[in-house]
């Protein structure tokens, strides 16, 4: 699908930071909000994006914000997703629940021994973590960090190329976590505040390091 520059700028806005208005993407990306409106209405004939009201907390009409559609979503790269669910599924059915538990445990070993490859040298917590994000990005999972006013962080993935596979066999999720700690430290106090595969639009982690 051929899209213009300015469209796919807009794509990413909307998987990064959820549901928007016309007026909120304009200021975002310094565009007229005619111009918005022009290229939301080409997305949404594409069936990429659609629109959702969401009630004023002051009194007036309901806000109009534009999402992505699943169609929309799908602009963003998967990692052979159809593959890796039909891999799974043959493991899972020919050699059980045990054998593709070690599948998984095994990516994730790899992936953390790679990882740390990459972040070596990398002492500071903060500069390691951002290290980490940025890593993850390259990996697909469109990565950020956030510091919290608690003085703990929040590691947003806005998107999950493995998302078919992980929804399949949840131990990626699981492992996920497991990968994380090993690489910021055991001491570290790491949990899930939000769970694409439970509705939310993205995962996220609070971290907080040992005072």
């Amino acid at each position: 699908m051929n899209l213009a520059e300015s469209q796919k700028i807009i794509l990413d806005q909307l998987k990064r930071y959820g549901p928007q208005s016309v007026k909120v993407l304009a200021k975002r990306l310094n565009l007229t909000t005619m111009g918005i409106r022009q290229h939301l209405q080409d997305l949404r004939r594409n069936d990429l994006v659609t629109t959702t009201t969401e009630a004023r907390q002051t009194r007036g009409r309901p806000l109009h914000l534009w999402r992505l559609t699943a169609e929309g979503h799908d602009q963003f790269p998967a990692r052979h997703q159809q593959l890796n669910l039909e891999l799974l599924t043959a493991i899972r059915e020919e050699l059980g629940e045990s054998v593709l538990v070690k599948l998984v445990e095994k990516q994730t070993d790899t992936t953390a021994d790679r990882y740390q490859g990459l972040l070596s040298g990398i002492d500071d917590f903060e500069h390691r973590l951002k290290a980490l994000a940025d890593i993850r990005t390259k990996d697909g999972f469109m990565a950020e960090v956030r510091l919290l006013p608690d003085q703990s962080w929040l590691l947003i993935e806005n998107h999950c190329p493995v998302c078919s596979a992980a929804e399949y066999c949840r131990y990626y999720c699981d492992f996920e976590l497991t990968l994380f700690k090993k690489l910021l430290g055991d001491a570290v106090n790491i949990y899930r505040t939000e769970y694409l595969l439970e509705g939310n639009r993205r995962c996220a982690y609070k971290i907080s390091k040992p005072t």
